[in-house]
């Protein structure tokens, strides 16, 4: 598969072009948050970064699931493991740092790395759906990454919020801005219907020693998801 950027926020991925903004229509989506050891964490983010402190020596990570349903990119499965960062040096506002990004597909893990540096990888993902619950898993190379249950549910309604992402692209700290929101969504606070089981795989040791599995700080579900991901650009004066 072959990848060139155009230029003027077009892009050509494996004979198809990706113009920008890349529109989300429809998707579910989960999260839950963890407070993990900062230390740990810092080492796993580029130095252009400083992750933000939520307490004394910690930080927080939030375990990401998206089942993109009708996406500029396609409908596949992502889990998203995330820090919240700084640039340093002043020269950012607060955004997410995206540690792994697993998705099913070729075509999207192709784009998003071209797009916008994100770390895809083609994995194998599954959810599965319950009234009340959704639960993720995610194997790498036939080994057990993680296994999530989230609860699921809410009928709040959510205006498209703006938030920045930040990545490195050919080793240039990058900030990508992107919208989210959506219907049928919540918001818990506490761990109440959320479970991680960590496998063997090397990544799932990193988890380890953040301090996971631990009992989750906040969990949110939205049923029907909608947004868009931006042009990426360099942070720098």
């Amino acid at each position: 598969m072959t990848s060139t950027a155009a230029g003027g926020g077009v892009y050509e991925v494996g004979g198809r072009v990706v113009s920008l903004p890349c529109v989300v229509r429809d998707a579910s989506a989960g999260t839950a948050m963890f407070e993990v050891d900062l230390d740990a964490g810092q080492r796993m983010v580029p130095d252009a970064f400083e992750v933000v402190e939520s307490a004394p020596g910690r930080c927080q990570l939030v375990i990401a699931v998206i089942d993109y349903r009708d996406n500029d990119l396609g409908d596949y499965l992502e889990i998203g493991i995330t820090f919240f960062v700084v640039p340093r040096g002043g020269l950012g506002e607060p955004g997410t740092y995206i540690y792994g990004l697993p998705v099913d597909q070729g075509f999207t893990c192709e784009a998003g790395r071209l797009i916008w540096g994100f770390p895809k990888s083609v994995e194998e993902i599954t959810l599965d759906y319950r009234d009340d619950s959704v639960t993720a898993s995610l194997s790498m190379g036939g080994e057990l990454v993680l296994r999530l249950t989230l609860p699921r549910g809410g009928d709040d309604v959510m205006a498209p919020a703006p938030m920045v992402t930040y990545t490195m692209i050919d080793g240039v700290a990058c900030r990508t801005p992107f919208t989210q929101g959506g219907a049928g969504a919540q918001i818990l606070v506490g761990d109440e219907g959320v479970s991680l089981e960590l496998g063997e795989h090397p990544l799932a040791q990193e988890l380890a020693g953040l301090g996971l599995p631990a009992d989750a700080v906040m969990s949110t579900w939205t049923e029907r998801m909608s947004g868009s991901f931006g042009e990426p650009g360099g942070i720098g004066p």
